[in-house]
């Protein structure tokens, strides 16, 4: 049920940002730098908007956002349960999960942090 509610409200956003972007291009492109300016997405010189703008709403963005949703539906973490494996990427681009990195009985410490 979750799924079916989920691939209900990204195909509506999918489908009403389409429409908004064939009716309103320039308001659109507006919106979308706006939210690169959030993620500084734009800040990169070598990444226009050109390269990435026209890919939203589209069908492609649709898979991707659903397979992530999906995705997330099963790394719900609940007190008393065990902790999701989520998969991670390595600095060396090997990909693995978050458990991998789990010795004997030692506790496993997550530090989230940027560098900028």
């Amino acid at each position: 049920l979750q799924k079916i509610l989920i691939l209900l409200q990204v195909t509506l956003s999918v489908v009403v940002g389409k429409t908004l972007m064939i009716l309103f291009p320039n308001a659109m492109k507006r919106y979308i730098l706006k939210m690169g300016e959030k993620s500084r997405m734009n800040q990169n010189p070598k990444f226009s908007y050109e390269n990435w703008g026209p890919t939203f709403f589209s069908f492609k963005y649709l898979q991707f956002v659903l397979k992530v949703k999906w995705k997330r539906l099963e790394d719900e973490a609940h007190e008393g349960h065990p902790a999701p494996n989520t998969p991670v990427v390595t600095l060396g681009g090997e990909v693995c999960h978050v458990l991998d990195f789990m010795k004997d009985n030692r506790p496993l410490i997550l530090n989230f942090g940027s560098c900028t």
